[in-house]
């Protein structure tokens, strides 16, 4: 976008950064309305997602304990056929070595039983442990989710109320800022950048610094009057804009 107009004059210059940090103040307002709601909703988004996964994985641990209770019903459920077949062959054995053989198996087949139901039982316990572990977690993930969507209501609301005029503020900064010098925009996005009030430009008031509150020295106060040059604050290195003499004039009212 071509520049709309050239300022000449330091004064002008100092008026237009002014002109543009207030623009830049009255959007920081608007977002300091909202407060930290967007952090808030974007916190719980994520953590609901987590909580999602989390109950995922609890909810397979409880898929595969049953899924083993079923698996080892039917081993047992064949052990005890086999079992039910080899004492049958009992009856009918020819010599001692078959009837060992087929004891063996017998018994081959109740440990594989009791194998079985040991696992059962832990199944059962950590289907048990993981159920209520599950109760807990949904509860969790509801009371987050009317939290959720009682935040993002609030916000919502804030933005409805506050987008249209955020939206022209922000237009109007843009249209600033085409006309203003180049490399004191670069300074003046950098310092706001350094701060968390926003404040790049700011104003002398009672011989301190309207951005750190630090000490300004009358003869570098005398030279922001003229507005000939653009002072930085020695200490936080904002761009000081002007003086603010009402305090000065209303002590000379006093005095009168």
């Amino acid at each position: 976008m071509a520049r709309k107009k050239e300022l000449t004059t330091i004064a002008d210059k100092l008026e237009q950064l002014d002109e543009l940090q207030a623009i830049y103040s009255k959007i920081d307002a608007i977002q300091i309305l909202r407060g930290e709601l967007p952090i808030e909703v974007a916190d719980l988004e994520d953590e609901i997602e987590g909580t999602k996964k989390r109950l995922a994985k609890v909810q397979a641990e409880i898929d595969d304990a049953k899924a083993e209770i079923e698996h080892r019903k039917s081993l047992m459920k064949e052990a005890q056929a086999l079992i039910t077949k080899y004492d049958k062959q009992l009856h009918n054995v020819k010599n001692n070595r078959e009837f060992d053989a087929l004891n063996k198996e017998i018994e081959l087949q109740k440990l594989e039983i009791k194998l079985a139901e040991k696992n059962i039982d832990k199944a059962e316990t950590s289907i048990s442990v993981h159920t209520e572990q599950l109760e807990k977690i949904k509860t969790h993930l509801s009371n987050k989710e009317k939290d959720l969507e009682i935040k993002k209501s609030d916000l919502q609301g804030i933005i409805a109320d506050t987008e249209k005029e955020e939206a022209e503020l922000i237009a109007k900064a843009e249209e600033v800022e085409v006309d203003v010098e180049e490399r004191f925009l670069t300074a003046f996005k950098r310092i706001r950048r350094s701060y968390k009030n926003g404040l790049a430009v700011v104003r002398v008031s009672r011989d301190a610094c309207g951005g750190c509150f630090g000490y300004i020295p009358p003869q570098t106060q005398a030279e922001i009057r003229t507005k000939k040059i653009i002072t930085t604050c020695e200490h936080c290195g904002r761009i000081i804009s002007g003086v603010d003499d009402s305090e000065i004039t209303l002590s000379a009212e006093e005095i009168a």
